[in-house]
């Protein structure tokens, strides 16, 4: 059994802890929230400190590994508290057991991926990745680092996301698409060109908004 420590105690968080709990022996021990007051219990896990308590707790053998379970309103601060973290102490992989991966998939460190996904051949998903429930990717594909991906996202074959990008509930990426890192696509939008400039894209063709 590991101890798990996860960054943020929000929604997020407590999806995420459910999902372990309910699959694996492993367990969720504390919450680290800058926005809460250590001590305050979220479900019956305690908060034991914001992010300048991270190194000294680990150090004090209050957790084993950690993940980060910031969503995608704040991306920048998902990818800076993982980078800051790299290399000192260990990042939790959650994979849940209902998710198909084929053996020749590689899937980063940090990584999270929700129930009743399928993850093709020699598809690769990078590091402090979030896949939601009944995704799909392709064969073939790379999802970039610090990347969100909402339910019901479908990514066809030799399609490569950029780091820090957000595809929204029910997107659909055709095959032989790139996608500029830090770029969001909005929910049921339809990509079926390359993304070369970041920004937001909605609609049935993806089309710029902003």
């Amino acid at each position: 059994m590991k101890r798990i420590s996860i960054i943020g105690s929000g929604h997020l968080g407590q999806q995420i802890a459910y999902h372990i709990h309910q699959d694996t022996q492993d367990r969720v021990v504390a919450y680290f929230d800058e926005f809460q007051t250590v001590g305050t219990s979220v479900l019956n896990i305690p908060v034991i400190g914001g992010n300048k308590d991270i190194l000294t707790q680990f150090e004090n053998d209050s957790f084993d590994e950690i993940l980060v379970a910031v969503g995608y309103k704040h991306m920048a601060f998902r990818k800076s508290v993982f980078e800051e973290l790299r290399g000192k102490i260990p990042f939790y992989t959650f994979v849940h057991s209902s998710v198909q991966v084929d053996s020749s998939a590689e899937i980063g460190q940090g990584t999270v991926i929700y129930p009743g996904c399928l993850v093709d051949q020699n598809v690769k998903i990078g590091e402090n990745v979030l896949m939601n429930v009944s995704g799909t990717i392709a064969h073939d594909s790379e999802i970039g680092n610090h990347s969100f991906l909402s339910p019901c996202v479908a990514i066809a074959g030799f399609v490569k996301v950029g780091e820090q990008c957000i595809i929204g509930i029910n997107s659909t990426i055709i095959d032989n698409i790139s996608i500029l890192s830090q770029t969001q696509i909005g929910g049921g939008t339809v990509v079926i060109k390359n993304i070369e400039q970041a920004g937001l894209y909605v609609g049935n063709p993806a089309k710029f908004v902003r």
